[in-house]
């Protein structure tokens, strides 16, 4: 099922699924398997170009010198921008604690203070993709293996995506947007429990 709100086609797997990242079970895999780099918005490359110098000390060996060489990112097969990978894998961006856990090298120079900028809106809001089409932007859920543990903890803890996601839904798309989601999901167990 689709659900509109405002310029957005949201699939309804979005409030029916349950997602919490569980990073001590998938060791950061979405920083390292997939088929391209993290989707860049065009003011994002620049953003990414101008904190470089900050990032690097918190980049591996292997991506800073594919950065260095190549760039910040490259165009994937549908001609939009994405993060550098490293040898077909690892963003470029990813670093890799003691026990293999690979970390957000962008995320980690924001957290230590020396830039202002999280990260791509696209890593902030997955497992939820958002394509831009001329007339709206479709929202919808990516279920991978991977982020299988991410599931299971959800399901637990009875947190669907769009919860798990308020923070970088509200900075995408505006604290209204949210609201609007929190409307929707009431609606969806309304009608939910009506047909029971």
């Amino acid at each position: 099922m689709l659900i509109e709100v405002d310029d957005k086609i949201i699939a309804s797997d979005i409030f029916e699924k349950k997602f919490v990242c569980d990073l001590s079970a998938c060791k950061g895999a979405c920083c390292v398997e997939g088929d391209d780099g993290a989707p860049l918005k065009k003011h994002e490359i620049d953003l990414l170009e101008s904190v470089l110098d900050d990032v690097k000390p918190y980049m591996t060996e292997k991506g800073l010198k594919k950065v260095e060489e190549e760039g910040v990112f490259y165009m994937d097969q549908f001609n939009e921008p994405v993060t550098m990978l490293v040898e077909g894998g690892a963003c470029a961006f990813a670093n890799f604690d003691a026990d293999g856990t690979a970390k957000c090298g962008i995320e980690q120079a924001n957290r230590d203070g020396k830039i202002d900028w999280k990260k791509p809106i696209s890593c902030e809001l997955y497992p939820i993709r958002a394509k831009k089409y001329n007339s709206f932007t479709a929202l919808n859920y990516e279920q991978i293996d991977i982020c299988k543990p991410a599931c299971e903890c959800g399901d637990k803890l009875d947190v669907p995506v769009y919860r798990f996601l308020k923070e970088p839904l509200i900075k995408a798309y505006g604290e209204s947007f949210f609201k609007e989601l929190e409307l929707v999901d009431v609606e969806i167990k309304k009608q939910q429990s009506s047909d029971e």
